[in-house]
């Protein structure tokens, strides 16, 4: 929900490597691979940054999951990270790696990092607001923060949801959000 409201904000944009995969910090990297300055200047009490330069994974299988044409690498990939290589999500409905890809090319469309922003009252936990492109196109982000769902503010065309399914047209489930398109309605 919150890469949803992020790529809804005019502006640029800013991603992690892995991000796009929903890969995880590797906090728990043995003390004699770690090679982060900051590991190493406090006498290996600060963990510094090694958890999220790892390599990325890009198949389930081979060496250094698609990374190189071998097993070694800078810092040790986790286990998990070749379930979340991008051989396994790429084209697969509802993965993350799909959703990042739909929201940017959504934004890049609706020309939302050029828009003018305009803050929608909601209820507690929703923060809404309208994205008004230079060409004058309208898209609510609407993000509902709470643990139950909430009314929606404005109502329109869903163009995208953090999840599958978090509106019903009327209400936003929690923890989600979702882009209108306010030109059939709002």
């Amino acid at each position: 929900a919150a890469t949803t409201l992020m790529l809804g904000l005019p502006g640029s944009a800013y991603l992690y490597q892995g991000e796009e995969l929903g890969l995880p910090d590797a906090t728990d990297l043995p003390g004699e691979v770690r090679q982060d300055p900051t590991y190493l200047r406090t006498g290996q009490t600060i963990l510094g940054r090694d958890g999220c330069r790892i390599p990325m994974p890009w198949t389930l299988d081979g060496p250094s999951h698609g990374f190189g044409p071998t097993a070694d690498t800078w810092l040790p990939q986790p286990q998990v990270y070749g379930q979340l290589a991008v051989d396994q999500q790429d084209g697969v409905a509802g993965s993350t790696l799909e959703l990042y890809r739909s929201l940017l090319r959504l934004r890049r469309e609706r020309h939302l990092g050029a828009g003018r922003i305009e803050e929608v009252p909601a209820t507690a936990g929703v923060l809404a607001y309208i994205v008004t492109a230079p060409s004058g196109l309208r898209t609510a982000v609407v993000l509902n923060a709470g643990s139950t769902s909430a009314p929606l503010p404005l109502h329109g065309e869903v163009v995208a949801e953090s999840l599958p399914g978090v509106t019903d047209g009327h209400h936003v489930r929690a923890n989600a959000a979702v882009w209108l398109d306010l030109r059939v309605d709002g």
